[in-house]
């Protein structure tokens, strides 16, 4: 800080206060150029900062200087009162501003250069929010890095990589969020796209918070391995739930550089030697990492799927539980069909054959859907299995089965038990995590995740008895504008025990004309302001999904205009459904994401929000 009188005070610099006020008061306020100082007058020196507190806003001349440390009354974040740097990770740092004393009076440059651009800055703190699990600098973070004009697969790229490192019982709840929101992102609104951002980084800071980092197991020294030996190796090394062993086989795949969709096979298959494991959680979150890649970077492939590797080896296995096997064994109907036990693939193989031999494209017979929705397992089975000798690949099948899977949540029935909306969930998300592998690689051992999520769909028939109705194209046709159908659909859920109402207005919705791309917006919207839970947030991202491939997919089906109408609006009557279920909620962290728009644009948090 310059003392001394100068001949040509700099043009950059602005008077303040006078001098002698200052030192009476020890603290005064001042505006210039529109920035609210504080300047104090400690230990015969003067500073300046922002009057803001970088943390909620609270007027920093009202806080305390003791001892060269500035205190915040409001939540008492600590500042070095000459740099300004915070002692508080969760608060921020304050601007500092030069000062100089010329003629008895305090100058102040109230715009000097910042130390760090913006998106440098919100990069940094993004960091900080990830390593202490903070929720505000989380949101701070990712509207800030937004605005910077910051892409936001940089910061899916950050977060991804912390949360692989940093969590030693590997991919969870928290990355799979992730890789939801970031496939919602070119469906919603921009300030959406921030929530969105904010909803993905803070699960994966919650699910980090207190959790041991991973230690890394390397790939084998030589690549010179054939991609059927490293699959071999894989694929034993997770049946006998051997972490490292797979780690390394994982890791030496990558190394090799063996496609994308290779990498997708081996993982496929490891996923599929044991029907819907883990309720279907592990083959969903294999699809999320790959989806996340897909996004980002797959340069980062061996540090992202080795991640898959603990919630693989420790996956509870579906054919050594009750349900597979009492009162109809499932798991026989699956050993018959696979080639003599859950883990072959040799029957596959052999339909495969013949289908590639069939004359014609398969399309799926007229009571395809009845019959995956039916109660006869064996029928089911042995109908996907004619399927595949007539030429269906997984993608056709898996798209089916999602379908199925999709009306399953469409048409619970709320008599059921409330935790009997995630049985169903589980199901579709499950189906859709096939659906996405089949588009990914044509491997074999995908038809295993297609026959285990018909199974699924079998097993939770009494789920949809009765089956709460979908209502028929046109049958809902009022004339009302869409987009008041779409507000009417975001009020149900500001109400309990809206279900079926939310199902009708999306019904409603289509029947008027309505843009799906409108109604992706709204659902999204509905979605990222609530507290929603990891299977809501999974939910919406499936069905969006599906829905996207259903309008893609339906043309040449050999359906009628009726059914290909229906097949694209079953999926969002689902999550309308399941939303309206789980909704509303507190809306902690809306409130959250509120506070940090506010700040980062300038406001006071302690005083009224405009009216707007």
């Amino acid at each position: 800080m310059a003392t001394t009188d100068e001949d040509q005070p700099d043009a950059a610099f602005s008077p303040a206060v006078e001098l002698e006020e200052l030192e009476k008061a020890g603290r005064e306020l001042v505006s210039i150029d529109a920035t609210p100082l504080a300047i104090f007058y400690h230990d015969g020196e003067v500073k300046a900062v922002n009057n803001r507190c970088p943390h909620m806003g609270f007027p920093l001349v009202e806080g305390t200087v003791d001892d060269g440390i500035l205190t915040c009354h409001w939540h008492h974040a600590r500042f070095e009162l000459s740099c300004g740097d915070t002692f508080d990770p969760w608060a921020d740092d304050v601007q500092t501003y030069p000062v100089e004393i010329r003629d008895g009076t305090v100058y102040v440059n109230p715009n000097p250069e910042r130390d760090l651009p913006p998106a440098e800055h919100w990069a940094n703190r993004l960091e900080t929010a990830l390593e202490e699990n903070l929720r505000l600098v989380a949101a701070k973070s990712a509207i800030g890095l937004q605005d910077a004009g910051v892409e936001p697969e940089e910061s899916i790229g950050t977060t991804l990589a912390f949360g692989t490192q940093y969590r030693e019982s590997g991919w969870g709840p928290g990355l799979t969020i992730l890789g939801c929101m970031t496939n919602l992102l070119d469906d919603v609104e921009p300030d959406d796209r921030k929530r969105a951002l904010y909803t993905g980084i803070r699960h994966v800071a919650d699910d980090c918070a207190g959790e041991p980092p991973s230690f890394d197991q390397p790939a084998f020294d030589t690549t010179e391995v054939t991609f059927d030996r490293l699959k071999s190796w894989f694929r034993d090394c997770v049946e006998v739930r051997d972490a490292d062993g797979a780690e390394r086989c994982l890791r030496t795949a990558v190394a090799a550089d063996y496609s994308a969709a290779e990498i997708a096979e081996l993982v496929v298959a490891g996923a599929t030697d044991h029907p819907y494991l883990s309720t279907g959680h592990v083959l969903d979150f294999a699809n999320k990492a790959f989806e996340s890649l897909e996004r980002t970077d797959w340069e980062h492939a061996d540090t992202t799927l080795a991640a898959l590797i603990e919630p693989l080896v420790t996956a509870a296995r579906s054919d050594e539980r009750s349900s597979w096997r009492q009162p109809n064994d499932l798991v026989v109907l699956l050993e018959d069909t696979y080639g003599g036990s859950v883990t072959e693939t040799s029957g596959l193989e052999s339909l495969a054959a013949a289908g590639q031999a069939a004359d014609e494209p398969w399309t799926p017979p007229a009571d395809l859907q009845e019959i995956l929705l039916g109660d006869d397992p064996e029928v089911i089975v042995d109908t996907l299995a004619e399927a595949i000798r007539q030429g269906a690949t997984t993608e056709d099948l898996a798209g089916e089965v999602a379908y199925a899977a999709a009306t399953r949540v469409a048409q619970f029935g709320t008599a059921n038990e409330f935790s009997d909306w995630n049985t169903v969930h589980h199901t579709f998300s499950y189906a859709n995590a096939v659906h996405q592998f089949a588009r990914r690689t044509d491997a074999v051992e995908t038809y295993r995740g297609v026959f285990d999520g018909a199974l699924s769909v079998y097993l939770d028939r009494f789920l949809n008895t009765p089956p709460a109705p979908i209502p028929a194209p046109g049958e809902n046709d009022t004339g009302r504008d869409p987009d008041a159908v779409r507000q009417a659909v975001l009020e149900t859920f500001d109400a309990e025990g809206e279900v079926d109402e939310a199902g009708r207005l999306v019904a409603e919705f289509f029947d008027c004309g309505g843009d799906p791309a409108d109604l992706r917006q709204t659902l999204g919207h509905g979605l990222l302001r609530e507290d929603a839970g990891f299977h809501t947030l999974q939910n919406v991202e499936a069905a969006f999904r599906q829905a996207e491939l259903a309008a893609d997919t339906t043309v040449d089906r050999g359906l009628d205009s009726d059914e290909r109408e229906q097949r694209r609006r079953v999926p969002f009557i689902a999550m309308a459904r399941y939303m309206a279920a789980h909704f509303p909620t507190r809306r902690e962290a809306e409130q959250t994401f509120t506070i940090a728009a506010r700040l980062n644009r300038g406001e006071a948090i302690h005083e009224a929000a405009d009216a707007n």
